[in-house]
């Protein structure tokens, strides 16, 4: 179970919307970056990157694009003096030197990790991590302060007690490092569609196996799907 939620520094990861905690060992909670800037689990203590993402900073909006009005140049008219003499020249006209045209300022290339996405894809990306930190997924209320009993066949054998809360807040670690493996196989680059495919496959399997816990879950959107007959 994890322990009372962690006050973290504004220079680690554990500040960071990117990072979120889904297990805990004796480092701390642990987890791993949703965009993969550092791979595997790691404690909320490390350092963060070039990519933090403050939990209590607004996210910018993309800046609508600028049109570039461009002014035709007019042809120089010859400059005219009155009253001068018939017979003296008239003077040359400088040239007219167009403005320098407006030159739009090129966006800051993403880093090497992150090249494979687009800007729209990173955007959804930050969307879903906005989203997911809002919403906080909920035991139903009939299941609220209730127990499991462990009860073994041997009357001389003292039964268990597990609060229901501590398992749901297991089970709900379960979902999320299953989403978790999900988002990577399908983001791995060593890997085949079709081998993506069969291992889709095996996590759907896993889900299914975990519906009997749905009963649990408040919300519906919460819950664990299957396979579709």
């Amino acid at each position: 179970m994890m322990t009372q939620e962690r006050r973290y520094g504004s220079k680690e990861c554990g500040s960071c919307r990117l990072w979120r905690p889904i297990l805990e060992d004796a480092r701390g909670p642990i987890g791993p970056c949703r965009l993969g800037v550092r791979t595997g689990d790691f404690p909320g203590t490390a350092p963060a990157c070039e990519r933090y993402l403050s939990r209590d900073a607004a996210i910018p909006s993309a800046p609508p694009p600028v049109a570039i009005r461009h002014r035709a140049s007019r042809p120089a008219a010859p400059l005219v003096h009155r009253g001068a003499e018939p017979s003296a020249p008239a003077p040359l006209a400088r040239p007219v030197v167009p403005p320098p045209r407006a030159v739009a300022t090129p966006l800051p290339p993403l880093p090497e990790e992150l090249t494979d996405m687009t800007r729209e894809e990173f955007a959804e990306a930050i969307r879903e991590v906005l989203r997911e930190d809002a919403v906080e997924v909920r035991l139903a209320p009939r299941w609220e302060g209730g127990t499991v009993v462990l009860k073994p066949g041997d009357a001389q054998t003292q039964a268990k007690e597990i609060p229901l809360d501590s398992l749901f807040h297991k089970i709900v670690m379960i979902r999320d490092r299953l989403r978790v493996l999900e988002q990577r196989l399908n983001g791995h680059d060593k890997l085949s569609d079709a081998e993506k495919v069969e291992l889709q496959q095996y996590v759907t399997r896993c889900y299914g196996s975990l519906t009997t816990f749905n009963v649990l879950f408040r919300d519906e959107r919460d819950r664990f799907v299957g396979e579709k007959s």
